[in-house]
């Protein structure tokens, strides 16, 4: 609890597939002393994230301390499902001692910190800071985001950033209200491209921000937590591509859910999502996955090239087994085809 008896929160916000999930599972692991909540927002009618974080089974967060807000970007509904779902939050008992936002990746931090200056929030929560996580990778190959080839060919037919496209400016205003940049995967850069990747964050700051660098999510919870920022009472001074507009679309970006049948060997599986998340129009590839003759469920984390898969726990005797994907992608995906590629 802070001083002024208002319970912290930390927005964790960031693109596709920059770890957001993998951090705040460490955070978890790591509590000190903590009881803490979670607000997820899942793009798409899968609760992955939300999944994977009522998984860890950890006493400092029960399963009904994590709120999936699953009905679009949380940005765009703050009045309607974020207001309700803190009121939950902060109903609990025992009482929790700090919360977790985990915004979608489309997701604008703008609006959803100017929510706390509302009366009946800004009494009794504070916005510790907002932590944004960067794909280090990504950033030092010149893209906002994983392997995303109609980005990467833009970028190498320019070297400004183009503030027209909405996924570069959905990053930039993610950075520019950030209190903290966690830049990660930096395991698979060299020093070089470790400097290129900041520099593609620092263009974007506009102020003095700490940039940690982070393996799997792996930040000192004292690092993160403790900031202090009182963001909502500052955050109209941080400038953003969407300042003075009463509301944003995301018209650009598209979801669906592919159901498959169980999974005979993990890396075929990885095959699949590999060559679909290869497609120009696709951004990221996450589910579960059924694995002939496992009890655990096996998690998949695809973004462009790079797939990561763990199996995470096993299936309860109450839920129904089986391979649920879900695809993001820009708008007017082939669904089609990027079902036969899954399918294959």
């Amino acid at each position: 609890m802070s001083a002024a008896g208002r319970i912290p929160c930390t927005i964790v916000t960031g693109f596709l597939g920059a770890g957001k999930t993998t951090l705040i599972r460490n955070l978890l692991t790591h509590p000190g002393g903590r009881r803490f909540a979670v607000i997820v927002n899942e793009f798409g009618d899968v609760g992955i994230d939300g999944e994977v974080l009522k998984g860890c089974g950890i006493d400092t967060c029960p399963e009904e301390n994590v709120v999936e807000l699953a009905n679009g970007c949380i940005c765009c509904t703050v009045a309607d499902d974020f207001q309700p779902a803190l009121e939950t939050i902060l109903a609990a008992r025992p009482a929790v001692d700090h919360i977790l936002i985990e915004t979608s990746g489309l997701a604008l931090p703008k609006p959803l910190v100017q929510a706390f200056q509302w009366p009946d929030i800004r009494s009794r929560v504070t916005v510790d800071g907002v932590v944004a996580v960067v794909d280090g990778a990504a950033l030092a190959a010149g893209q906002v985001a994983g392997d995303l080839d109609a980005l990467a060919a833009q970028r190498a037919a320019d070297d400004a950033l183009d503030h027209d496209d909405p996924i570069e400016e959905v990053f930039e205003d993610q950075v520019a209200c950030a209190d903290l940049v966690i830049l990660s995967k930096v395991d698979l850069l060299d020093a070089a491209a470790r400097t290129a990747a900041e520099r593609q964050v620092t263009d974007h700051l506009g102020r003095a921000v700490k940039i940690v660098a982070a393996r799997d999510g792996q930040v000192d919870t004292d690092v993160l937590l403790g900031l202090d920022a009182d963001a909502a009472a500052v955050i109209d001074q941080r400038r953003t591509h969407h300042d003075g507009e009463e509301d944003h679309e995301h018209d650009d970006f598209d979801s669906f859910v592919v159901a498959l049948d169980m999974v005979a060997d993990p890396q075929d599986l990885v095959r699949r999502v590999t060559a679909a998340g290869a497609l120009p129009e696709v951004l990221r590839v996450k589910g579960f996955a059924e694995v002939a003759g496992k009890p655990m469920r096996l998690v998949v984390q695809g973004v462009g090239a790079r797939v990561q898969h763990h199996f995470d726990r096993p299936w309860r005797p109450d839920e129904p087994r089986g391979t649920r994907l879900v695809v993001i992608g820009l708008s007017g995906l082939d669904r089609a085809r990027i079902e036969a590629v899954l399918a294959a």
